[in-house]
């Protein structure tokens, strides 16, 4: 393999596989990247198994063909160091891939590519296409509430669910929900839910502009597709059946707030200072008018705060984890938000005034 390329041109695709790419492998060849030089384009794929990244460079000098695989994150941490100016020559020689740019010559070790784990093919059930900056949205309103290392491994992902007229997000760690709605027709003939991993998420949200440009997804059986660009993203799916969030919902709650989003999330920051390190627990006090933020921890530290509200009821005491309740204002982004109650025990029920494609739920503390 022999071929010439510009460092701008090498240097985006590789640190966008470089994230794919993890530290710590099982298999060596896991932390490489996979370079296939043919017809004046190079090729690269990273993976770890869960998510594949494809990317193809466009145009590149090819003098031989050939596949090899290099070392992902030294390949990357090459092409930011060298100067911008010179191209970049690389050349497979036995088992050493030669790189060399300018004054700089660098020799990398190599696997072979035939070690290198390929996405098995799948039949294709149902491909949608829509804009990115739709996608990208709905990802950012949602991913946030994703489990972590919930041992309902369910939980550790997103629920992707596409029917005729809608596209919606929804993820939940058993103590919120998130949900983000798009109306679009589909031409999807029967309800379909699958559920993406964590680190398919956050991959995917990061190649996803602000943008009117498509992305295009295949669901299959057990993997999810995308094509933004000159990128092809995979994602294993993850097994097992995703809570039924429209029993999370809370209907019929008497008590509507509505606050400057700003504000509400300045004074739950202010207010969470002084709340306990693990359970993060703040009491809220709505009065007509009003509403109060209490925080208080073991040290016998306390901290009170209070903002005026649109709201006009019965006086209302309930407890929420603060952190909980900052990150559902970092994800809208009206000036007003609306909150829903209805008595100590039942979840608050969050969305933005004007924007209806978005809401979340959030569970009380006993505090």
């Amino acid at each position: 393999m022999k071929l010439t390329i510009s460092r701008e041109s090498l240097l985006t695709p590789l640190q966008s596989i470089a994230g794919v790419v993890e530290k710590k492998q099982t298999m060596p060849v896991l932390s490489n990247v996979l370079l296939e030089a043919e017809d004046n384009t190079l090729t690269l794929t990273g993976t770890n198994m869960e998510v594949e990244l494809v990317a193809r460079v466009t145009p590149v000098h090819v003098d031989q063909p050939g596949r090899i695989t290099v070392p992902a994150r030294k390949l990357a941490d090459i092409c930011r160091a060298v100067s911008d100016e010179a191209p970049i020559d690389m050349a497979l020689e036995g088992d050493r891939l030669h790189l060399r740019a300018g004054n700089s010559h660098f020799t990398l070790s190599t696997l072979p590519a035939e070690h290198f784990p390929n996405v098995e093919d799948e039949e294709e059930s149902f491909r949608l296409e829509m804009f990115q900056k739709d996608l990208s949205q709905m990802l950012d309103a949602t991913a946030f509430a994703m489990a972590q290392q919930d041992v309902r491994y369910y939980l550790n992902g997103l629920l992707l669910e596409v029917d005729q007229g809608h596209v919606r997000t929804v993820a939940t760690d058993g103590h919120r929900l998130a949900m983000a709605h798009q109306d679009m027709e589909t031409g999807c003939p029967e309800l379909r839910q699958v559920i993406v991993p964590r680190k398919g998420v956050l991959e995917l949200a990061r190649l996803l502009d602000d943008v009117e440009s498509p992305v295009t997804l295949v669901i299959g059986d057990n993997h999810l597709r995308a094509t933004v660009g000159s990128y092809t993203f995979t994602s294993k799916l993850i097994e097992g059946k995703f809570p039924d969030y429209n029993r999370v919902i809370p209907r019929g709650g008497d008590k509507v707030v509505l606050a400057d989003r700003a504000t509400l999330k300045n004074t739950l920051q202010r207010a969470g200072i002084l709340s306990h390190e693990n359970i993060r627990g703040v009491r809220l006090n709505l009065s007509s008018g009003q509403l109060q933020v209490f925080a208080n921890n073991p040290d016998q530290e306390q901290a009170e705060d209070a903002l005026p509200v649109d709201y006009e009821g019965e006086a209302l005491q309930i407890g929420f984890n603060v952190g909980y309740l900052v990150d559902v204002m970092n994800a809208l982004d009206d000036d007003q938000v609306k909150i829903t109650l209805s008595n100590p025990n039942s979840s608050a029920l969050i969305e933005s005034e004007t924007d209806v494609g978005c809401l979340y739920v959030v569970m009380p503390m006993r505090l």
